[in-house]
C-alpha cells in the first residue's frame, strides 16, 4: 500500500537544518504524516525524496542498539521506508527504493544509473568461450529452460522463441530505480551499482556488485560476504556467495554455495551447486555440481550431480580455430584427484574418471563405468560403478542435501538412481557390449571402443551388471506402482496397465529433469507455435515433472512388452510376481556387493595412521572411536534395512 506523503513543515525543516541536514530544494522532500525529524544528522537531500517514520530500534550483535534514522549520507531521488537505518555512506545513494526495516551502514556507493534490467537479459557464453550457445539469463531461469537454450541450437525457431520470451520478460523488469528489500542489511561494503536486492538479504563486506539481482526472501535469505565481486549476474534465493568469490556474467541458482576465492566467468550454476577455491569458465553446472579444490579447473562442459576431484582439469585447448571444444558429463560423474579429460568428450551417467584421457572418448551409452588410465591408455570397465558404495551414498545424500528453503523451488529435480533415462542407456550398453564380444579376436583379450580399451572379462561383467540393473528397475517399478503391495487379484493386475503411450520412447535428462523426448518435442513445438512466455514454459515443465511417475511407468510397461513379448495385461499374476522376485533378487545382490565395497573402508589398510603412538589394539580402538564400526555406520544400517 502506497503511503500518503506531505511536504515538510517549516518547523521540521528548521529542526533538520539544526541537525546538519540540507537540501537542494526542501519542497521535493516528502514525508509520511507522522514523520518526525528527531533521528536525522548530516544528511543532504537532492531530487525527489520520500521518507517514512523512524521510531524503532535495531538490536545488533554484541548487545549494541541503534535507533532507526538517517545519518551522514547524501540521498538523491530515493524512497526510504519506515524504520530504516542509514549511516556512513561515503559517496551517496541515488535512485533507490529502500524498504522498511533495512539497515545500511559504512558503504561507499549505492546507485542506479540509467534504465537497468538488473542482470536480466545478460548473455552468458556457456559451453563455448567464443560464443555460439549464449544463454540470456533472467531471475526465474530454471535448468531445463537453460538446457533448451544451450543445447537445442539445431532448432533455430525454438531458440528465437526462447530468446524473445526472455527479452519480453527483461523488458518487464526494466527500471531506473534500484530496490533494497525489507529487513535487508548492507554493511562495510564497496560500490553497489544497478543491483536489485530482495528481502532479508545480508551483504557484509562485499567489494563490488554491479548489474545484478539478488533474489533474497524471508524463507530463503541470501548472504553476500567479504571481498565478493559480482558483475552482470543473478543470484537466486537461499544462496551464499562469500570469501572473495568473483563472478562475471554468471547465474547462480537456489541453495548454492560459492566461496573460498572461487572464480567463474560466463557460467551457469543451478540448484545446490557448490564452488569453492577453484575456477570455472563457460560451464553449464546442473544441480548438485560440486568442486571444492583450489587446483580444479571446470571448463566448457555440461555437468550435473557431479563431484570434481582435486586438480581435475578439463581442457579445450587442442583447437585450430578457437576455443570451441566442449564436453558432456552426464549426471553423477566423478573425477579422481589430478584427472584430466581433453574435450571434446562425452562421459556416461554415474561414471568415474581416473587419470589422463586425451582420446576424446564417447561412452554416453555405457553408464556406471570406470574410465581408468593405464600406461597412457584409456581402459573402460562398463557398469562397475553400479555396485560402488560411493555411488549409492551419493544417491542417498542428494535429496537430504537439498538446501532450497524457498516455497517456490525453481529447478524440477528427479532423484531416481535407475530411471527411464539411465535404463535406456543401459539397454543400449547391453547391445553394444554384446556386439563387442563378437569382435574380440581369439588371440586377444580386449577390444577398442570409442578410443577406450575394454577387456573381454570386463565386457561380460558389464553385461551381467547391466542386466541386473534392468531387473532391479522393473521389479521396483512394479512394487512402486502397487504401493509396495503384492498382486492378489485380477484388479491388482489391471492397475498395472499403462496410462498412455507418453514415455514409451526415448528419454532425456534436462539437467535434473527426466522427461520423455516426445514431451520435450511437444513443448518445443508449443513454444514456437504459441509464443509461450517464460512463465508459461516453466508451468509446462513443472507439469512434466509432476507426471514423471506416470510417464516412467508407461516406459516400464513398454519395456516389459519388449522383454517378454507380450503386454503386462496379457500376463498372469504368477508371471508378474516372478518379475518382482527377480528384481528383489537383483537388489539383494547389489546390496551385498555394495556392502562388500563399503566394508573396505573398515579393513586394516583403512586403519593406517590410527593409534599413532600405540600398538595394534590402540590402533583398532582409535579407529572405532573416530570412525565407528561397519555394522553401526548409518549408510550400512540403511542398506541392511532393505534386506
Amino acid at each position: 500500500m502506497t503511503p500518503n506523503y506531505r511536504q515538510l513543515a517549516d518547523k521540521e525543516i528548521a529542526t533538520l537544518t539544526v541537525y546538519g541536514c540540507s537540501a537542494e530544494n526542501w519542497k521535493t522532500v516528502n514525508v509520511v504524516e507522522d514523520f518526525t525529524p528527531n533521528y536525522f544528522s548530516n544528511v543532504h537531500f537532492s531530487g525527489n525524496i520520500f521518507l517514512g517514520k523512524y521510531d524503532d530500534i535495531f538490536d545488533l550483535a554484541g548487545g549494541i542498539k541503534k535507533h532507526s534514522g538517517i545519518f551522514n549520507c547524501h540521498l538523491h531521488n530515493c524512497t526510504v521506508g519506515n524504520n530504516v537505518y542509514i549511516d556512513k555512506i561515503n559517496n551517496y545513494i541515488a535512485n533507490y527504493e529502500i524498504a522498511d526495516n533495512a539497515y545500511i551502514e559504512n558503504v561507499d556507493l549505492i546507485v542506479a544509473e540509467g534504465t537497468s534490467g538488473f542482470g536480466n537479459g545478460v548473455k552468458v557464453a556457456t559451453m563455448i568461450e567464443s560464443g555460439g550457445r549464449e544463454v540470456p539469463i533472467y531471475d526465474k531461469l530454471s535448468a531445463p529452460i537453460a538446457y533448451m537454450m544451450t543445447f537445442y541450437r539445431h532448432n533455430s525457431s525454438l531458440i528465437e522463441s526462447l530468446e524473445k520470451a526472455v527479452s519480453d520478460y527483461t523488458l518487464s523488469q526494466l527500471s531506473d530505480k534500484g530496490k533494497i528489500g525489507k529487513y535487508s542489511r548492507i554493511l562495510n561494503s564497496g560500490s553497489l551499482k544497478n543491483v536489485r536486492i530482495g528481502n532479508f538479504c545480508d551483504i557484509n563486506g562485499a567489494s563490488s556488485l554491479e548489474n545484478g539481482s539478488i533474489l533474497s526472501n524471508e524463507s530463503a535469505p541470501i548472504i553476500i560476504g567479504s571481498g565478493v565481486q559480482c558483475n552482470d549476474f543473478i543470484i537466486q534465493s537461499g544462496t551464499t556467495v562469500t570469501e572473495s568469490a568473483m563472478l562475471t556474467r554468471c547465474f547462480v541458482g537456489q541453495g548454492c554455495l560459492i566461496g573460498k576465492q572461487f572464480s567463474a566467468i560466463d557460467s551457469l550454476f543451478f540448484a545446490n551447486c557448490q564452488g569453492l577455491h577453484g575456477e570455472a569458465v563457460s560451464i553449464f553446472a546442473g544441480p548438485y555440481t560440486v568442486t571444492h579444490h583450489k587446483a580444479t579447473l571446470m571448463l566448457t562442459a555440461l555437468y550435473s550431480f557431479m563431484n570434481a576431484g582435486s586438480g581435475s582439469n578439463f581442457s579445450n585447448h587442442m583447437y585450430k580455430l578457437g576455443p570451441v571444444h566442449q564436453g558432456i558429463t552426464e549426471r553423477g560423474v566423478k573425477t579422481s584427484s589430478n584427472s584430466y579429460i581433453m574435450w571434446p568428450a562425452k562421459i556416461g551417467a554415474f561414471s568415474v574418471v581416473l587419470g589422463t584421457h586425451k582420446g576424446n572418448p564417447d561412452i554416453s551409452d555405457l553408464p556406471f563405468s570406470y574410465l581408468i588410465e593405464n600406461d597412457g591408455e584409456t581402459h573402460l570397465l562398463p557398469g562397475i560403478n553400479l555396485h560402488s558404495a560411493g555411488t549409492m551414498r551419493d544417491v542417498q545424500k542428494w535429496p537430504k542435501r537439498d538446501l532450497r528453503t524457498d516455497i517456490e523451488k525453481i529447478d524440477p529435480i528427479c532423484f531416481d538412481f535407475l530411471s527411464p533415462y539411465t535404463i535406456s542407456k543401459i539397454l543400449n550398453g547391453i547391445e553394444i557390449l554384446k556386439e563387442l564380444l563378437t569382435k574380440i579376436d581369439k588371440k586377444n583379450q580386449f577390444v577398442w571402443y570409442q578410443n577406450c580399451k575394454i577387456k573381454r572379462s570386463a565386457i561380460r561383467k558389464g553385461i551381467e551388471l547391466y542386466e541386473m540393473a534392468v531387473d532391479s528397475f522393473i521389479g521396483s517399478s512394479i512394487l512402486k506402482k502397487l504401493n509396495g503391495n503384492g498382486l492378489k487379484t485380477i484388479n491388482d493386475l489391471a492397475s498395472l496397465d499403462a496410462t498412455s503411450e507418453i514415455g514409451t520412447g526415448n528419454w532425456v535428462d534436462m539437467s535434473g529433469l527426466f522427461a520423455p523426448k516426445s514431451e520435450v518435442e511437444r513443448l518445443t513445438n508449443k513454444i514456437v507455435s504459441e509464443g509461450l512466455s517464460v512463465e508459461a514454459i516453466q508451468v509446462e515443465l513443472n507439469n512434466i515433472f509432476s507426471e514423471y511417475n506416470e510417464f516412467s511407468w508407461n516406459f516400464t510397461t513398454d519395456l516389459l512388452q519388449k522383454v517378454s513379448g507380450k503386454a503386462i495385461m496379457d500376463s498372469d499374476i504368477l508371471a508378474v510376481e516372478e518379475l518382482i522376485k527377480k528384481g528383489e533378487s537383483a537388489d539383494l545382490t547389489f546390496n551385498d556387493l555394495i556392502l562388500r565395497d563399503a566394508k573396505k573402508e573398515f579393513n586394516s589398510i583403512s586403519k593406517t595412521g590410527f593409534g599413532i603412538d600405540g600398538d595394534e589394539n590402540d590402533r583398532d580402538l582409535d579407529f572405532i572411536n573416530t570412525r565407528g564400526t561397519f555394522e553401526n555406520h548409518p549408510f550400512v544400517i540403511e542398506l541392511l534395512s532393505k534386506k
